[in-house]
């Protein structure tokens, strides 16, 4: 069965960096587009950055500048460089992909959220 598994999350202060990762199982064929979707309690999920699977990137206004996606498709992972963290930055964030599996069935699949904590 495909995985998605977040890492990375924790307690950073204001104007600090953090770097996540999503990893996904090696029993998949080929992964489409990526994203990073974060949510905050009582809101909506939001997305907040994408990858395809040629590179081409794309992020929400309010990250623009201060979050990097990128993906390392030899090792099916996905990352996101978050800098100049702000306290609206305190999220759980969810790794989101389509993915082709080894199967030939294809979908899409969420990770289970890293929790990041932005205070001093």
């Amino acid at each position: 069965q495909v995985q998605l598994v977040e890492s990375g999350g924790g307690l950073v202060q204001p104007g600090g960096s953090l770097r996540l990762s999503c990893a996904t199982s090696r029993s998949i064929r080929s992964i489409y587009d990526m994203a990073w979707y974060r949510q905050a309690p009582g809101k909506q999920r939001e997305l907040a950055a994408t990858v395809t699977s040629d590179g081409m990137t794309s992020y929400a206004d309010s990250v623009t500048g201060r979050f990097t996606i990128s993906r390392d498709n030899a090792k099916n992972t996905m990352y996101l460089q978050k800098n100049s963290l702000k306290p609206e930055d305190e999220d759980v964030y969810y790794c989101n992909a389509v993915v082709f599996q080894v199967s030939g069935d294809r979908g899409v699949y969420w990770g289970q959220g890293t929790q990041v904590t932005v205070s001093s």
